[in-house]
């Protein structure tokens, strides 16, 4: 058994080959649901992985960490529950190749939210280990990231809705300017949109993602 639930959609192209893999990491107080959403329009031959996050929330949903509000401190991020479930997500990669073969030169991440937080330190931390990053309505949280060589970083492309009330805008996008100024390649692209994915971003994403897996 995982270390994490899961769903799964089986590449809709076959090969001789294992496929290559796209790991879908949702937002704070979702769950393996909400992304999978996509699974039927994404390149034919991912195999895509939804995971649920391992932290159970009291009223409904799940996270990838806690976040706490506090009177002096104000909101702030559980940093080592976060490492945390970047090991767990790893420790996963390592029992999914066992059940369901994927080529592990070409794995993928895509994340939501907080989903989208944690694709940014495991794609930068562990460089070696992942293709690229879509990382949508997020931000790079540097606590927890270790930036490798621009060139051993994965693929990098971000989107953020200029009217996000969730996670300001401003945090997306100086993340992406950052990663520019040190060096990193990668693609940044706003929407009038709140903390959501619309149908242009989506169309967006997946002309990236489509444009990297056929190239």
């Amino acid at each position: 058994m995982a270390v994490l639930d899961f769903i799964v959609r089986q590449p809709k192209t076959k090969t001789e080959e294992n496929p290559p893999l796209l790991m879908l990491l949702h937002g704070y107080g979702s769950n393996e649901n909400d992304l999978f959403a996509f699974a039927e329009y994404l390149h034919p031959s991912l195999m895509v992985i939804s995971l649920r996050a391992p932290h159970a929330l009291p009223m409904m949903g799940h996270a990838w960490y806690s976040i706490h509000f506090d009177a002096e401190q104000g909101k702030w991020s559980d940093d080592e529950e976060a490492i945390g479930s970047c090991e767990l997500v790893l420790q996963f990669l390592d029992e999914l190749i066992e059940i369901h073969p994927y080529d592990n030169t070409q794995v993928h991440l895509l994340g939501f939210s907080q989903g989208a937080i944690l694709s940014y330190a495991l794609g930068l931390t562990y460089a070696k280990r992942f293709a690229s990053v879509i990382a949508l309505s997020g931000y790079l949280n540097e606590n927890i990231t270790q930036l490798p060589q621009p060139d051993d970083a994965p693929a990098l492309y971000a989107a953020h809705g200029s009217l996000d009330e969730v996670v300001p805008f401003d945090w997306g996008q100086r993340s992406a300017e950052l990663l520019q100024q040190k060096g990193f390649a990668i693609q940044f692209d706003a929407f009038p949109l709140g903390h959501t994915v619309g149908q242009e971003g989506f169309y967006k994403l997946l002309e990236w993602q489509n444009a990297l897996l056929d190239s």
